[in-house]
């Protein structure tokens, strides 16, 4: 059996993750969570920071969900209904409200989870490789790149086929961080930089 794509499966794997972390905070307001070259990401409206232990509950969640293998399923609606689907859902009714008159509007349920979307997901959970998942970190991102609207948390994670994909891709990231010149600058006291003097002024050390 071919392996399905893999932009399928890290687009439904987003799915999961924003299950899981409804989950976690049940009042969450939902972004957008697409695939991107090297994973997934996908953006909340949160009451609170996110913490590196709730990463890891998120994670753990997430597991739960590819465990239970539920299915993922497809479903057209109406621009009214749509409406009152996500009628708790601000950022997506605003999506809802700009879709061209006469567009298919279509619906991806797994489990408890609904979400807006086009697809294509994979058929269950349980083709997402739980061994093969990690969520990587997270970083402030503007509603639809706009400064002037709401400031989301967005949580970035990967996924790949197996475990021994996941951990050399895991490894080249740790590779970059090691060949970070800034870093490797400020550990040889080759340089520093300071902030307060004015933002990427380099300060050359003795040594540099």
């Amino acid at each position: 059996m071919s392996k399905p794509e893999l932009e399928v499966v890290r687009h439904s794997a987003s799915h999961v993750m924003a299950e899981a972390v409804l989950k976690l905070f049940p009042e969450a307001k939902l972004g957008i969570g697409p695939a991107i070259d090297t994973g997934f990401y996908y953006d909340f409206d949160l009451p609170r920071p996110l913490t590196p232990e709730d990463l890891a509950k998120i994670t753990e969640l997430m597991k739960a969900s590819i465990k239970a293998n539920t299915s993922f399923e497809r479903q057209e609606v109406s621009r009214e209904e749509a409406r009152q689907l996500f009628q708790d859902q601000p950022y997506k009714l605003e999506l809802i409200e700009e879709m061209p008159a006469g567009e298919v509007i279509s619906i991806y349920r797994h489990g408890s989870f609904m979400d807006l979307c086009r697809g294509p997901h994979l058929e269950r959970t349980g083709q997402i490789n739980q061994q093969a998942v990690a969520l990587l970190n997270t970083a402030a991102a503007y509603w639809r790149g706009d400064e002037k609207r709401p400031m989301l948390q967005r949580i970035y994670g990967t996924v790949w086929h197996s475990k021994e994909e996941l951990q050399a891709y895991l490894d080249r990231l740790a590779e970059i961080e090691r060949r970070d010149h800034r870093r490797l600058g400020r550990e040889l006291d080759l340089f520093s930089l300071h902030e307060e003097a004015g933002a990427g002024l380099v300060y050359w050390h003795p040594k540099g």
